[in-house]
């Protein structure tokens, strides 16, 4: 949280991606300010090829809108 908040005051873009899945993207884009990007492919297709991809984008998607809700 820090360094995202030292960051955006340096004018940097903040950008994550490592061990973010289901369980903790909607956490920690509450409590990291700035983020631009995630980079959740890996997580995203491990998910996919148990849920199906329509359902793991879908839930993607629902972690993300309820972080910004």
């Amino acid at each position: 949280r820090l360094t995202a908040m030292t960051a955006k005051v340096l004018g940097l873009g903040v950008n994550a991606g490592h061990d973010l899945n289901r369980d903790n993207l909607t956490l920690f884009l509450q409590v990291v300010p700035g983020v631009s990007e995630v980079s959740i492919g890996h997580a995203l297709i491990a998910d996919a090829l148990e849920l199906g991809y329509a359902t793991a984008v879908a839930d993607y998607n629902h972690c993300i809108a309820r972080a910004f809700a």
